[in-house]
């Protein structure tokens, strides 16, 4: 797989911890020079910083509420009219991170398949946390920036009614920041499609 189109990955040494922050920017060249202040800034441990696509770039970041406070407010600051979102998260649901790790496993015929897409990485993460929160699913995948264009989406599966409780909860939460694209539940997906999931 080319790598443009994979997810920044995440330092094996480091895992997200309850709380997370994302700072998203239009500037590769800001994007760094954020990095390195927030880094100055305060507590916290960079799970990956990179550019993504189309000529952006990602802070994922982890650490107590208060460092993350202050190096959110921080990044902002410094990044100006090149911030194009930002996120922190107190409490990120356990499942985030595998989905950002590509680690989702699909075996077989799947009940439902929920998809979110948004026009950032921020409502991304966001709107996959509140879905996971809302219903008794299983996140297969959070794709992130690359080789979307700039966008991200999220895919999940578990029972009908659960699939479409999280995907209408994910959905809203991306709708509320004006980042939402498109959701769609696909109730007992064709098992070819699985296979390519």
């Amino acid at each position: 797989m080319n790598r443009n189109d994979e997810n920044p990955n995440l330092r094996d040494d480091a895992h997200l911890g309850a709380a997370v922050a994302v700072l998203e920017l239009s500037s590769v060249a800001r994007g760094i020079e954020v990095a390195d202040a927030i880094l100055w800034e305060a507590d916290i441990e960079v799970l990956f910083s990179e550019p993504v696509q189309p000529g952006k770039y990602v802070i994922l970041f982890t650490g107590g509420v208060q460092d993350l406070t202050s190096a959110m407010e921080l990044g902002a600051a410094k990044a100006g009219g090149d911030l194009v979102d930002r996120l922190l998260l107190p409490q990120v649901h356990e499942q985030v991170e595998l989905g950002l790790r590509r680690r989702g496993n699909i075996n077989g015929q799947i009940d439902a398949l929920g998809v979110v897409e948004t026009t950032t990485v921020a409502a991304a993460v966001e709107a996959a946390d509140a879905a996971l929160k809302q219903a008794t699913v299983d996140l297969l995948e959070l794709r992130i920036a690359n080789g979307l264009g700039g966008k991200s989406y999220f895919t999940m599966t578990g029972e009908v009614s659960d699939v479409r409780a999280a995907v209408m909860r994910g959905a809203s939460i991306a709708s509320e920041r004006g980042m939402l694209a498109r959701e769609v539940v696909i109730p007992r997906p064709h098992v070819d499609l699985v296979r390519h999931l």
